[in-house]
C-alpha cells in the first residue's frame, strides 16, 4: 500500500490510469455490439493496420504519428465494412485480407527502412505493448481525453439506433433506420478506440479490451443495457488493476490488463453457473 501510494504521487502514473481507464470504458461500450453483431474480430484487423501504418509512420520520421495511424485506420474500417457487404468476400474474410496484409506490409516496411538498433524489441512492444503508456505527455493525455469523452458523447446520443442495428438489422432498416450509417458509425468508433489502445496493449492485444469485458458480462446479465454497465464497469476496474499491479510488479502492462480480464472471465463464468444463468 505503501508503494502504490508513493507511485500515485507521480504524474506519469495519474496520466497512465486516466487514459488506461478511458480506453477501456470506451472499448467496453461498443465490445458488447460487436460480439452481439459477431464482428470481433474487426478489432484484430484493424490493430494489424494501425501497425502498418505505425510502421510507415515510424519509418518517414512524422514526429506525432497519430497523425497518419488515425486517418488510415478509420479508412480501413470503412473498407471493411464496405468489402464485408460484398457477398463475393464475407466478412471474416475481408477482415482476415486486411488484417494480415497490413501487418506483413509493416513488418517488412520496418525491416527494410528501420535505423533501429534494436528492431526485434520495437517490434515487440508495439504488438505486445510497452512502457510507452508510463511516459505520456500532457498534450497526448488531452487528446485521449477529448476522443474518448467524444466517443462516450456519441454512444449515448445514439444509443438506441446501435441498440437496434445490434439486435435486428433487417427490421431497423424496415422502421426507417438507415443501418448502414450506424453500422459506419459503429466502424468508425472501433478505428477510434483501437489507434488509443495501442499504446496501452499492443496491437494484438487489443481485441482483449474489446470482447473479454462484453463475454464476462453476458455470463451473468441479460438484457442488453445491463450487459453494457456491467461490461463498463468490469472494465474500467480491470484495467485500473492491471495498471496498477504492472507498476507495482513490474510487468508489462498490456499482458498484465489481459490477465486480469481474463481472470475476471472465469469469475464470471463461474457466478453464472452458479446463477444458473450460463449460457449453452
Amino acid at each position: 500500500m505503501t508503494n502504490l501510494i508513493e507511485s500515485l504521487e507521480y504524474p506519469f502514473v495519474r496520466y497512465a490510469l486516466i487514459v488506461g481507464v478511458l480506453i477501456a470504458l470506451c472499448s467496453s461500450l461498443l465490445g458488447v455490439t460487436l460480439v452481439l453483431k459477431r464482428f470481433s474480430f474487426i478489432g484484430d484487423g484493424l490493430s494489424h493496420v494501425a501497425f502498418g501504418a505505425m510502421a510507415v509512420a515510424a519509418v518517414i520520421g512524422l514526429s506525432n504519428n497519430m497523425l497518419l495511424i488515425l486517418p488510415v485506420t478509420v479508412i480501413s474500417a470503412i473498407l471493411l465494412l464496405r468489402t464485408g457487404q460484398n457477398t463475393k468476400i464475407k466478412g471474416d474474410a475481408a477482415v482476415a485480407m486486411i488484417s494480415v496484409g497490413a501487418l506483413a506490409f509493416g513488418y517488412l516496411i520496418m525491416n527494410i527502412f528501420s535505423s533501429s538498433s534494436n528492431l526485434s524489441g520495437d517490434v515487440c512492444s508495439t504488438l505486445f505493448g510497452s512502457t510507452s503508456i508510463l511516459t505520456l505527455s500532457i498534450s497526448e493525455v488531452w487528446l485521449c481525453l477529448i476522443l474518448s469523452v467524444t466517443v462516450l458523447i456519441i454512444f449515448i446520443l445514439f444509443y438506441n439506433k446501435i441498440f437496434a442495428v445490434t439486435f435486428d438489422e433487417n427490421f431497423s432498416k424496415a422502421t426507417g433506420v438507415n443501418a448502414n450509417a450506424y453500422n459506419l458509425l459503429i466502424a468508425i468508433i472501433i478505428a477510434v478506440i483501437i489507434v488509443l489502445a495501442m499504446n496501452l496493449v499492443g496491437s494484438l492485444l487489443i481485441s482483449a479490451l474489446l470482447i473479454f469485458p462484453a463475454l464476462s458480462a453476458m455470463r451473468i446479465f441479460r438484457s442488453f443495457k445491463s450487459v453494457t454497465i456491467f461490461s463498463a464497469v468490469l472494465s474500467v476496474l480491470t484495467a485500473f488493476s492491471g495498471i496498477i499491479i504492472s507498476i507495482l510488479a513490474g510487468t508489462p502492462v498490456g499482458s498484465t490488463i489481459v490477465a486480469v480480464e481474463v481472470i475476471a472471465f472465469f469469475l464470471c463464468y463461474l457466478i453464472g453457473y452458479i446463477k444458473g444463468g450460463q449460457k449453452a
